[in-house]
């Protein structure tokens, strides 16, 4: 799977990362093609708790072990 991303709270404003199939994943500067369109979602990172808004799987809410700030549009790739 990839996920670009633009938004506040990455190492950069825009990034694409990268999951392989053994779980593993690495994230890079702009915008890596190619770009497969999954789904389009927007992220929403508070402290520990996380909404995510996604055209394909709908409204999500998780909690994380970390702090973090962030604000994110997103498309999910294959």
């Amino acid at each position: 799977m990839k996920y670009i991303e633009i938004g506040i709270g990455n190492t950069w404003i825009v990034r694409t990362e990268t999951e392989l199939k053994d779980g593993s994943e690495f994230e890079e500067r702009g915008i890596k093609g190619p770009i497969i369109f999954e789904s389009f979602y927007l992220r929403i990172w508070l402290f520990k708790t996380v909404v995510i808004m996604d055209s394909k799987e709908g409204l999500k809410k998780m909690k994380k072990k970390r702090n973090s700030l962030k604000l994110l549009l997103g498309i999910q790739s294959k």
